[in-house]
């Protein structure tokens, strides 16, 4: 499925603003929330909340445009409090376009990329930094 068939894209980001991996964590918000970074020749996002068919816009554009222009795109998934085949798709069609790292997923999102297969697929990593650096 193409992009634009998958979601309409809006991006939302740090405008730029560098950060580290560790101002990623603990991000305390109501709704989903992107934050993305370069950190170490990678471009990372973090993604925080929860992701559906209503929420995955963001998301879905911080990544499209991260793994056209980013040799190697990392997201970290320590803050996703839900996921659902929507969010699948997403990281589907991410690795099928670029290359897509994911970092430290949340138990629920392990627990989804584990019943569907997608962790045999997905480049699964515990840290940011071993993310970037492989």
């Amino acid at each position: 499925m193409p992009w634009d068939e998958a979601v309409t894209p809006t991006l939302m980001s740090n405008a730029g603003g560098t950060a580290t991996p560790e101002q990623g964590a603990g991000h305390a918000s109501k709704g989903p929330a992107v934050l993305q970074y370069e950190w170490r020749g990678a471009c990372v996002i973090a993604a925080h909340g929860s992701y559906d068919i209503d929420s995955i816009t963001p998301l879905a554009n911080a990544l499209e445009t991260a793994v056209s222009k980013h040799p190697k795109v990392v997201l970290d998934a320590s803050g996703v409090t839900f996921a659902d085949s929507t969010f699948l798709n997403l990281l589907i069609l991410t690795h099928q376009a670029g290359s897509l790292r994911v970092v430290a997923p949340s138990p629920q999102v392990q627990r989804l990329c584990e019943i569907t297969g997608v962790d045999g697929l997905l480049e699964m990593r515990a840290t940011v930094d071993d993310a970037a650096l492989s």
